[in-house]
């Protein structure tokens, strides 16, 4: 058996890093920029504690393009590097200087806002350029130094000529990656993972108008000036105390992260914590659609103002993956790229954090302003419906402000709706029964038929509901959840003594074997002793089936169901005079036209009758109507 140690040699480390290590190119221009704010925070750490008396001043991060040399620039004004550092921070790779600088003033620099890149930041610029050059010179007093590399081992080291403070990375840019060099995909880069850096990033010029003094003439024109184009905010909203902000503020930031959203959001929730961790950021609610896939990944992720991705899948629980915001936490772990996350216990505390404070901002509006909550509850719902069945401490809290809104539009608690119908809705078993309509147009017969016998209708409509009923159901007590047009109404509900059919027995089964020769077989024939007003045909379907079918679909098929098929009950009011004079009529023929009729008319009602069904009921009531 041989024993011997793994050798990891530099050499190995170039073909890395431009193929394998980062999933997308366009990453070097991030870690770069995130370098140069780390060198630039670490000058004003310096400055503020008294370490050095050099002066600060107003430094910004330059990035440039000359295009006829094929090159990228990216110019700090921030600590450099003596010659001794670029061996040390360079040379040495994945030696993390930042972590240093940590380390080394531990005590004041905790919340400095220094990124902390890990070493191998700096070496994504061999992904898109064939040489990279550092022109770099300290704050101490010493010699500039320059560093060349052409991706490989071999480097040169030597005195430079710069007499400014701080660092320059030259990119020599490959021919495959000529992208790089043109203005505008410099600028989608910018703006898409560095818009909310510390320092101020500067990327060529742009033109703006000067005010004009009051008191100029009446034919001066408005005098155009060249500025920096400052591509970034360095001072976000989320950076600041929420007792800083006003709500035009809040808004006026979210325009800023989406500029193509016209409508402000709902509302919006600050997070601020130190402890057990950090994290900082906003989350607003929107105006939602029933669509929850297209309301995802919106919310985007930072660490220390740097853009790491828009999939937060971990950090914020699912069901809030339908707002929109940022979240920004240097606790976060990322791997080298910034490319995805590693849950650990540091991330789940983060999930539960974020679970809590949203639903202590919903109790509180509910609270405080319960009238502007329910005319919000259609926007929002969707969000509260999802965290319910999906995180169990939500529900738990959810409880005081899940709303369930009825067809008339009043809004009712749980409880509150508990205490409303227990008298008036609860079977023989002691059963809460609550009756609700998941479409009000389609069902309306139904809920009218409810109301007048006093029962309350909620109106429950959301993609997801039938799961939302099947949770409240194995969460609660004796309730069950009954649509208003599911067979089990008037097996729940008995409000009134049945009523005498005004048919014989003999005449019941007659009545039933005439229905079965017309009916299609997927309806199911029961006979029941209704009031003479009442409709002589109604449809319904048996509750457990229509729910699991329901469930299937918005469950993307997780009950391995496959597709069921569609039953239906057709219930037959014996005490109708339409259905009377079925019964009794004299040629078979007329009796199958008119049972095909009345049938068709029910079927219409509930939106069944489609195509060359409906076709035929056409006709056939224009040739009845002659």
């Amino acid at each position: 058996m041989a024993t011997g140690k793994i050798n990891v040699s530099v050499e190995n480390i170039f073909p890395l890093i431009k193929k394998f290590l980062y999933s997308d190119h366009e990453i070097f221009l991030r870690e770069l920029i995130s370098n140069a704010t780390d060198a630039t925070i670490k000058m004003k750490h310096l400055t503020s504690i008294g370490e050095t008396d050099v002066e600060y001043g107003d430094p910004v991060i330059e990035v440039k393009i000359d295009k006829e040399n094929k090159t990228l620039h990216v110019i700090d004004h921030g600590i450099g590097m003596t010659k001794e550092e670029v061996e040390k921070y360079i040379n040495e790779v994945a030696f993390s200087g930042a972590e240093e600088f940590l380390e080394k003033y531990k005590d004041s620099a905790k919340d400095s806002g220094i990124i902390g890149h890990f070493g191998l930041g700096f070496y994504s610029s061999f992904m898109v350029a064939n040489k990279v050059e550092i022109i770099t010179k300290s704050y101490k007093d010493e010699p500039a130094a320059r560093w060349t590399c052409e991706g490989t081992t071999d480097f040169t080291l030597e005195e430079a000529e710069k007499t400014e403070r701080g660092t320059e990375i030259i990119l020599h840019i490959n021919e495959e990656d000529n992208q790089f060099l043109k203005e505008s995909r410099i600028q989608e880069l910018l703006v898409k993972y560095n818009k909310f850096m510390p320092i101020p990033i500067k990327f060529g010029t742009k033109e703006e108008t000067v005010d004009l003094p009051a008191n100029a003439p009446a034919d001066a024109k408005p005098e155009k000036v060249t500025v920096d184009n400052i591509i970034n905010n360095p001072t976000p909203a989320w950076t600041k105390q929420p007792a800083e902000l006003e709500e035009k503020n809040y808004n006026d930031f979210y325009r800023e992260l989406y500029p193509m959203q016209f409508e402000d959001p709902l509302f919006h929730i600050h997070l601020n914590v130190d402890y057990p961790f950090n994290l900082t950021g906003i989350l607003y609610f929107p105006r939602m659609t029933q669509d929850m896939n297209m309301q995802k990944d919106k919310i985007q992720l930072y660490q220390n103002q740097v853009y790491v991705t828009d999939n937060v899948e971990g950090i914020v629980p699912e069901f809030l993956t339908m707002l929109r915001g940022v979240i920004d936490s240097p606790d976060i772990p990322l791997n080298v790229s910034r490319s995805y996350l590693q849950s650990d216990g540091a991330v789940k505390k983060i999930s539960s954090y974020i679970t809590k404070k949203v639903a202590d901002k919903l109790k509180s509006l509910f609270n405080n302003n319960r009238e502007d909550f329910e005319k919000k509850w259609n926007d929002i719902k969707i969000v509260i419906e999802y965290g319910m069945l999906s995180e169990e401490k939500f529900f738990e809290k959810a409880d005081k402000f899940a709303l369930y809104p009825t067809v008339d539009n009043s809004y009712f608690t749980f409880e509150e709706l508990q205490n409303k119908i227990k008298d008036t809705q609860t079977d023989k078993d002691g059963t809460l029964v609550i009756l609700y309509a998941s479409n009000q147009d389609k069902q309306h017969s139904y809920i009218e038929a409810a109301k007048e016998k006093g029962y309350e209708v909620l109106l429950l409509d959301s993609p997801i509901i039938s799961h939302l009923i099947q949770k409240l159901e194995t969460s609660k007590e004796k309730i069950s959840f009954v649509r208003v047009d599911s067979d089990n109404v008037d097996n729940l509900i008995k409000k009134e003594e049945d009523k005498i059919s005004k048919l014989s027995e003999e005449e019941k089964e007659k009545l039933k074997a005439d229905f079965e020769k017309v009916v299609p077989k997927q309806y199911s024939i029961q006979l029941e002793a209704m009031d003479s007003n009442s409709a002589p045909l109604i449809i319904t379907q048996p509750e457990f089936m229509r729910r699991m079918k329901e469930m299937q679909q918005t469950g993307g098929g997780m009950f391995g169901m496959g597709n069921m098929p569609e039953m239906y009950n057709l219930v037959i009011n014996t005490n109708h005079v339409l259905i009377s004079e079925i019964l009794n009529t004299s040629t078979n023929k007329k009796q199958e036209r008119l049972i095909k009729q009345s049938l068709d008319l029910a079927r219409l009602s509930q939106n069944l009758l489609k195509g060359e069904e409906l076709t035929a009921f056409i006709k056939r009531s224009f040739e009845m109507v002659k």
